[in-house]
C-alpha cells in the first residue's frame, strides 16, 4: 500500500511552511521579523480558512443533518451512560 499525498496533508505542509518562511526571511533579510510572521501568518490563516470552510471535511451538506444514536458514539467521546431501553 502506498501512502499518497492527500489534500488536508498539503494544507498542514502548507501552514508550517508559510510561518517556517515567515521566520526565515524575518531573520535573513531586512524585513522586520514581526511583519514577516504577521504576513505569512495571514497565508496560513487563509489555508485554514479555505480547509475549513471552502473545503470542508465532509462529502455532502447532507452528513451534517444525521442524527447519530448513543449507542454508536465511542465511550471515549460520550462518558454519559447508555439507560435502560423503556
Amino acid at each position: 500500500m502506498e501512502y499518497t499525498l492527500q489534500y488536508y496533508d498539503l494544507v498542514l505542509s502548507g501552514i508550517g511552511a508559510s510561518l517556517g518562511l515567515g521566520a526565515l526571511i524575518g531573520y535573513a533579510t531586512a524585513v522586520s521579523f514581526l511583519a514577516a510572521i504577521v504576513g505569512f501568518g495571514v497565508v496560513a490563516i487563509a489555508l485554514i480558512t479555505h480547509a475549513l470552510f471552502i473545503n470542508g471535511p465532509v462529502d455532502d451538506t447532507e452528513d451534517l443533518t444525521e442524527e447519530v444514536a448513543l449507542e454508536e458514539v465511542p465511550q471515549v467521546l460520550s462518558p454519559i451512560e447508555a439507560g435502560p431501553e423503556t
